[in-house]
C-alpha cells in the first residue's frame, strides 16, 4: 500500500511550480468534499486559479505523480486509505462561468453545477436543458459520465468539449470524438475537461420553467436528496431498471454497518450518519452479488470509486456471496 503523506510530496515538487498560482493542500480531507461525508485524505489538493494555471502545473509536475480529477464529490466514493498523488479540483471562481453565447448555445466552464447551467438556459430561454435541473453534480463530471435524466443525456446537448491533457498541452473535441454511450464517454481517461459548448433551441420560458418544476418534483417525491448520498449506485442494466432488480432481490432498506440501501429509493446508498467508506462500497458489492443470484443481472457501479483501501479492508467484488 502507497502511504499518504502529502507533506513530503509538496517537499518533493519544491522549486518545480515555481508560478503556480492555484492553492495546494497536503492531505486534504476528502470526506469535506464528498456528498457521502467519507473517505480517507488526498495526498495533494490542487485547485487551480484558471486555465492557464493548470496547463503550467501539469507541464511542471513530473510524469510519475498520479493525477486524479474530481469535480463536487456528488457521485464519488473516496477509499478510507485516501487517494495517493495529486488531486485536482477546478474552482468556481476559475472555471465556474456560463453563458448563451447565441439564440440556442451556451458556453460554460466545467466546473459550473449542473443545475445552475439549466437556470442560464432558463434566463437565455433555451430549450433542452431542464433535465440538469436535478443531477447534482458538476458539469465537467456530466461530460465525463454522459449524465443524463428525465429522457435527455448530456450527449445531445454538447457540441464541442475544452480539455487539457496529463501533459500540459490544451485540446479540443467535437461531440463525435467524446464516444459517448449510455453514462459513459470513450475520452482519453488523462483529459481534465475544462468547459464545452452546447447547443438547445428556442423554447418559451414559462414552458422551460415548468419543465424544470416537473424535474424537481420528481426528485423530492422519489429521492432521499435530504440523505448523505452518492445519487444512483448502479447503472440502469439493458432491459430493466436498477432499482427494480435491488428490489427484486430483497435489498432495499439493506444496512451494513452505518450504510444502508435506501427504503426510499434502493439504488440510492445513503450514510445513516458513522458510515465508513467500506461500510458503503461492502454494501454496494453484496447488492451486486444478491441480484446476480437473484436475477441473473451483473450491475454495473454507476457511482466512481477512487483511492486506496485501508491495510485488511480491500472489498471484493461480488462479495456478498459469501455473507
Amino acid at each position: 500500500m502507497t502511504a499518504i503523506d502529502g507533506e513530503a510530496l509538496l517537499a518533493r515538487l519544491s522549486g518545480k511550480l515555481d508560478g503556480i498560482r492555484g492553492r495546494l493542500t497536503p492531505n486534504a480531507p476528502m470526506d469535506q468534499i464528498t456528498w457521502f461525508r467519507t473517505g480517507g485524505p488526498a495526498e495533494l489538493l490542487f485547485q487551480p486559479a484558471d486555465e492557464d494555471d493548470l496547463a503550467a502545473f501539469l507541464k511542471a509536475l513530473p510524469e510519475d505523480v498520479p493525477v486524479t480529477v474530481v469535480g463536487v464529490g456528488s457521485n464519488l466514493l473516496v477509499r478510507d486509505g485516501g487517494i495517493p498523488g495529486v488531486v485536482i479540483r477546478l474552482s468556481a471562481k476559475g472555471f465556474g462561468e456560463a453563458e448563451a453565447v447565441s439564440d440556442t448555445q451556451i458556453r460554460a466552464g466545467s466546473a459550473i453545477p449542473d443545475k445552475r447551467l439549466a437556470a442560464v438556459a432558463l434566463e437565455a430561454g433555451i430549450g433542452g436543458f431542464h433535465f440538469y435541473h436535478g443531477i447534482p453534480g458538476s458539469i465537467g463530471g456530466a461530460l465525463r459520465m454522459n449524465a443524463g435524466a428525465n429522457g435527455v443525456e448530456t450527449r445531445e446537448r454538447v457540441v464541442e468539449v475544452h480539455a487539457v491533457d496529463r501533459k500540459g498541452n490544451r485540446r479540443t473535441l467535437s461531440n463525435d470524438e467524446m464516444g459517448y454511450g449510455y453514462r459513459h464517454s470513450s475520452a482519453p481517461k488523462d483529459l481534465i475537461f475544462t468547459g464545452a459548448l452546447f447547443e438547445g433551441y428556442r423554447e418559451d420560458r414559462d414552458t422551460i420553467k415548468a419543465e424544470m418544476d416537473a424535474v424537481q418534483h420528481h426528485r423530492e417525491t422519489v429521492q432521499p436528496i435530504r440523505e448523505k448520498t452518492g445519487g444512483s449506485t448502479f447503472k440502469n442494466p439493458e432491459g430493466t431498471s436498477a432499482w427494480k432488480e435491488v428490489d427484486k432481490a430483497g435489498c432495499r432498506g439493506l444496512q451494513i454497518g452505518g450504510a444502508q440501501m435506501s427504503p426510499m429509493h434502493c439504488n440510492f446508498m445513503i450514510n445513516m450518519g458513522a458510515a465508513t467508506s467500506h461500510d458503503l462500497e461492502t454494501l454496494g458489492e453484496i447488492v451486486r452479488a444478491r441480484v446476480l443470484e437473484r436475477s441473473g443481472v451483473r450491475l454495473e457501479w454507476e457511482i466512481k470509486r477512487i483511492g486506496l483501501f485501508r491495510p485488511g479492508q480491500a472489498v471484493q467484488e461480488f462479495m456478498g456471496r459469501m455473507l
